[in-house]
């Protein structure tokens, strides 16, 4: 396969993942498209013109040529200097991918966020209320990645003339929808059920050896499941503490998290409703793998690394 063909792939197959429908996906690039049109010349060409036809911001092609075979690639949560040292070392990697964003789409991480919004809509929170909550948070974020130097890595990869990407909402849709069906199934009647049916999966599993898998942040084993919600899993990272009450609100009782803040575990606490942080590594090498089947299905093979947790 072809740099360009594995983004394409990737993009494509997040978008079948996504909590959004297509048409609502479409929709969104169509007054992209349009906000691009009514720019000056000169805005136009510091636009982000991957904006046009990719509705993920934190998943970009880094830095190489997009017609490059890839025979080998390899691939971690999370990509720095030291694994790009290690793929120039091993030789046969033709392009590395980290799953957490870098350079560019580290800097769009805030744009991805808007997702939460149609996730929260679509257990119930009223639109404008998720709106407001979400617009507040994205600020936050976006004031939080100002100073973050986002281009190191990049300029470590083309120092070392390494093709590199990122695939982040992409694979996390993957993860959520994979939690969801799993638990929508199995029907869990108690906090603890969620834990064990969750511990049925190879990477919960393996986290679990290594001391962080699945854990209940908030509430007890013996509490009732009600209502399960997936609000934590994708949309770039943490949303507004505020969601806790506006989801008990309209009738759910336990939420499924990659990871959780003292700030939010406080007000989910509040809200009464159970939390169960089903593990950050471990969830995001959930959708990594099963994002990736795609392109070993292809004859790519695959090197893990990175915190990726891979059979």
């Amino acid at each position: 396969m072809k740099i360009k063909e594995i983004y394409q792939l990737a993009i494509e197959k997040g978008i079948e993942k996504d909590f959004r429908s297509k048409e609502e996906i479409e929709s969104m690039l169509l007054r992209v498209s349009k906000k691009y049109e009514a720019l000056s010349d000169e805005k136009k060409e510091l636009f982000d013109k991957e904006r046009l036809t990719n509705p993920f911001s934190d998943t970009r092609i880094l830095y190489g040529d997009p017609e490059k075979e890839v025979k080998k690639v390899m691939i971690g949560i999370d990509i720095d200097g030291e694994e790009l040292l290690l793929a120039k070392q091993l030789q046969d990697i033709d392009l590395v991918i980290s799953h957490h964003p870098r350079g560019v789409a580290l800097a769009g991480l805030d744009d991805v966020m808007q997702l939460q919004i149609d996730v929260l809509h679509m257990y119930g929170v009223p639109v404008n209320i998720a709106e407001k909550l979400l617009k507040k948070r994205i600020g936050e974020v976006t004031r939080g990645l100002s100073p973050a130097n986002h281009n190191r890595a990049v300029d470590m990869a083309r120092a070392l003339d390494i093709p590199f990407m990122c695939v982040h909402t992409p694979a996390d849709n993957f993860a959520a929808r994979f939690v969801e069906e799993k638990l929508e199934k199995e029907n869990p009647y108690s906090v603890k059920d969620v834990i064990n049916s969750l511990l049925t999966v190879y990477e919960y599993r393996q986290a679990e050896k290594m001391g962080v898998g699945p854990k209940i942040f908030v509430g007890g084993g013996e509490n009732r499941v009600g209502k399960i919600v997936i609000t934590e899993f994708t949309g770039g990272t943490e949303g507004s503490p505020e969601i806790y009450q506006k989801l008990a609100d309209v009738g759910a009782g336990t939420i499924i998290g990659m990871h959780i803040s003292e700030k939010h575990k406080e007000k989910a606490e509040k809200a009464c409703v159970n939390v169960v942080v089903a593990g950050h590594m471990s969830s995001d090498s959930i959708g990594v793998n099963l994002l990736f089947k795609e392109i070993e299905k292809k004859g790519v093979k695959i090197f893990p690394c990175g915190g990726l947790i891979r059979k």
